[in-house]
């Protein structure tokens, strides 16, 4: 239907030192696409808000400027605040249960440990919203979990994400124009390294 509005949540820490790091693929996703199609972002209550037209629908795409564990009150005041419903919010985070390079889309469920969609669900009191996961791996010891999610990515990881951000971006847009099924049957591949 023409004119809907769509919330798009990218996940991530606010702040240059955390920037490169894995916990923030859903703030790089949301860079990528809005320098990808000369939008800008724009500080706002509890994160930085850009607005896009594709189609006739609107995207809001929002970057929380609340740190990871506290994701949900920036997404619960733009849920609010937005002609937009929990159906149509997707969230986009990192994921250490997922090689590097796979991504992963589902319809809802359960927070899989990340603290982020935790405090989401928490706040918005549903788990019944679209979200895509993008591997980050887990190369860590037990206990390191932090520290891993915390770091850089490593060059060879650095080189991927530009593909990488294409995908998901597009992953958004197939998920509002051809519905969620076909939308996971095209993201959700093994491995999305090519």
């Amino acid at each position: 239907m023409a004119g809907e509005s769509y919330l798009v949540v990218g996940l991530g820490n606010i702040g240059p030192e955390y920037a490169k790091t894995r916990h923030n693929m859903g703030f790089m996703v949301l860079d990528a696409w809005t320098q990808a199609s000369d939008t800008s972002f724009n500080t706002q209550r509890y994160g930085d808000l850009a607005v896009m037209s594709v189609k006739g629908r609107t995207l809001y795409l929002l970057k929380p400027s609340t740190y990871m564990n506290l994701s949900g009150n920036a997404v619960r005041y733009y849920l609010q605040k937005l002609p937009v419903t929990e159906e149509r919010l997707i969230v986009i985070c990192d994921d250490i249960n997922l090689p590097f390079g796979t991504l992963r889309m589902r319809k809802n469920g359960s927070d899989g440990g990340h603290n982020g969609l935790k405090n989401i669900a928490e706040m918005i009191g549903t788990e019944e919203y679209c979200r895509i996961r993008m591997g980050v791996g887990h190369d860590f010891h037990e206990g390191e979990q932090a520290d891993y999610v915390l770091s850089e990515l490593s060059p060879e990881e650095n080189e991927l994400m530009p593909e990488l951000c294409k995908k998901v971006s597009q992953g958004v847009l197939d998920w509002i124009f051809v519905g969620a099924e076909r939308a996971m049957n095209v993201l959700n591949t093994k491995n999305s390294k090519k």
